[in-house]
């Protein structure tokens, strides 16, 4: 008698293999399936944070281009800072650089104690 037609309780040890094999198989079908669902809503949650951090980026660079705005800077320098557009009178060549450097030295010199 061959492996292939023995029989236990009458039924072939070739049937009883095959069935276990089927087992297995629907088996592994179903791990594989519920790991690949599990890593589909991964992949969701990191697709739906990355879309929330483009909002973000989107928002901090609207916000970046308010604050960068120079009629704004010009306002809280003046406010602030007190500084204003310099007086075309104070402009100089690059040749007379020397001579203004000079007299702004002179000129920025109080009295020594």
């Amino acid at each position: 008698m061959s492996l292939l037609t023995r029989r236990i309780r009458g039924v072939r040890v070739v049937d009883l293999t095959f069935l276990g094999l089927l087992i297995a198989l629907v088996l592994s079908v179903y791990l594989a399936k519920t790991i690949a669902g599990k890593e589909r809503t991964e992949i969701a949650t990191v697709e739906r944070q990355i879309d929330d951090e483009h909002a973000r980026i989107r928002l901090l660079q609207a916000e970046v281009s308010h604050l960068e705005r120079p009629d704004r800077i010009e306002q809280l320098s003046v406010g602030y800072l007190g500084l204003a557009p310099i007086n075309a009178k104070k402009e100089t060549t690059p040749e007379g650089l020397a001579d203004a450097i000079r007299n702004g030295q002179a000129v920025s010199k109080g009295p020594t104690s």
